[in-house]
């Protein structure tokens, strides 16, 4: 913008456009006041813009040779440069803010599958526990009945059945034990989802920390 300038104050305009611009230049000095009593400490880019542009005019009513004039070009140039600064300085923060939010948004849903398959492993343990529940009930009935014909030992027929109900307490007994060790290693995998998910909660709140002790 600035070589655009340069080259329209060295080319043939008419000199009729210099009063006016000499207007223009004193109008802009009340805008840039009042822009500046609004905005306060903040719109530090906008400030610069507006002076950059302010100068510019002023620039543009020098001498060409002018000492004062050079001074006020690499005013320019040094307020053009802070003001790219800046801009490229927000597009980075910008993009770092993207990573982190898409960053969380994945470790969040990370969070919520092990919420859910903890879940489900909690029903399917309860699910497990009510059949152990069952077993044992029945196993007391088994138990019941082999006292009651126990009682009658001289009876083949009898005897037969206690024979049958004992490899059904053997069976009943296996399986009980299957199941606990079922129910035994679906706890200790629970245990371990929950540290980890604690884990993760630690690890969510220590980032949010980090971030805020930067933002201020």
């Amino acid at each position: 913008m600035l070589q655009i300038m340069h080259l329209f104050w060295h080319s043939t305009v008419p000199t009729i456009l210099f009063p006016y611009i000499l207007i223009y230049d004193k109008t802009y000095d009340d805008i840039i006041r009042r822009r500046l009593l609004i905005d306060g400490d903040g719109g530090n880019d906008d400030k610069r813009i507006n002076s950059l542009l302010r100068m510019l005019v002023r620039w543009c009513n020098m001498p060409e040779n002018d000492e004062e004039s050079h001074l006020t070009y690499q005013r320019m140039l040094a307020t053009l440069a802070q003001c790219e600064y800046n801009m490229e300085k927000s597009v980075l923060v910008y993009e770092m803010n993207l990573t982190e939010q898409k960053k969380y948004e994945h470790l969040n849903q990370d969070i919520e599958e092990k919420i859910s398959e903890a879940t489900s492993k909690i029903i399917d343990c309860k699910q497990e526990l009510q059949e152990a529940k069952r077993i044992r009930k029945n196993r007391q009935e088994y138990d019941a009945l082999a006292k009651v014909i126990q009682r009658h030992p001289d009876r083949l027929e009898t005897t037969k059945q206690l024979q049958e109900l004992d490899k059904e307490l053997v069976k009943l007994k296996n399986h009980k034990n299957q199941i606990q060790e079922k129910l035994d290693l679906r706890r200790k995998q629970f245990h371990v989802l929950i540290s980890a998910i604690h884990d993760l909660e630690g690890i969510l709140e220590d980032d949010e920390k980090k971030e805020d002790m930067e933002t201020n």
